[in-house]
């Protein structure tokens, strides 16, 4: 998954090590723990510094015998099963139309696997990045180039270098919503749809509607919602309006 961990397994036996930044919220912590897993909290440092959650966990998979990093962020495993599986889930349900697929990228896995398969069965499907602003995606998409490295809140989406699973040549657009707007939306869902989802899906819900209005699509916009409201309880946002 794209949660903002990094996963160091034992070859043999239990063995799980899970690194995660600073910023993932106290939720997703325990329920890993839940399952016995070692989680091991870092600073939220950019790619490249030894500080960074990737750096800490290859570095982690080379010095314990027996482990060997599971290393979502670059498995080609990651957007073939999404490839294989989401994408037709997805045009079967649609019923074969399709205007829009919007998501957020955190490894880059779903949204890079789910585009192949809707590339492969329409051509006229639009594939849109959902960002937080503070991420360099968006820009990245539109002119190649990422855009300033900023801070955000939102959890698991979101990068300042394109995750390398990203595919960026299937990418049609990039939309980009504020912290405020996307939790916003995650108490809209909740009032409104009785939907209980965390930040991501609030950003992607945003980018969603604004595709939807703006007339650019006639078929259904698809928006993937990625995980639920109750690993975020203790996050301020949660207790706001």
């Amino acid at each position: 998954t794209g949660v903002g961990l990094a996963l160091v397994a034992a070859v043999r036996g239990y063995g799980l090590v899970c690194v995660m930044p600073e910023k993932m919220s106290e939720e997703k912590r325990a329920s890993l723990r839940s399952l016995r897993a070692e989680v091991l909290i870092t600073e939220n440092a950019p790619p490249g510094d030894p500080r960074n959650f990737q750096v800490v966990a290859r570095r982690i998979a080379a010095e314990r015998p027996g482990h060997f990093l599971t290393d979502q962020f670059r498995n080609p495993a990651n957007p073939r099963v999404h490839e294989e599986t989401t994408g037709p889930e997805i045009w079967r349900q649609c019923g074969g139309r399709i205007g829009a697929f919007v998501a957020g990228a955190g490894t880059g896995g779903t949204l890079t696997g789910v585009a192949r398969a809707l590339k492969d069965a329409s051509s006229t499907a639009q594939i849109v990045l959902a960002d937080p602003i503070g991420s360099a995606l968006a820009a990245w998409v539109h002119t190649g180039q990422p855009g300033a490295d900023g801070t955000y809140a939102v959890e698991g989406i979101g990068a300042s270098v394109p995750p390398q699973l990203l595919d960026r040549t299937l990418l049609d657009s990039a939309l980009s919503a504020a912290d405020e707007e996307s939790f916003a939306m995650c108490r809209r869902l909740l009032r409104e749809e009785g939907l209980l989802v965390g930040g991501s899906a609030g950003t992607a819900v945003v980018a969603a509607l604004r595709i939807a209005a703006s007339g650019l699509v006639s078929d259904p916009v698809v928006v993937l919602l990625p995980d639920s409201w109750d690993r975020y309880r203790s996050c301020d946002w949660m207790r706001a309006g």
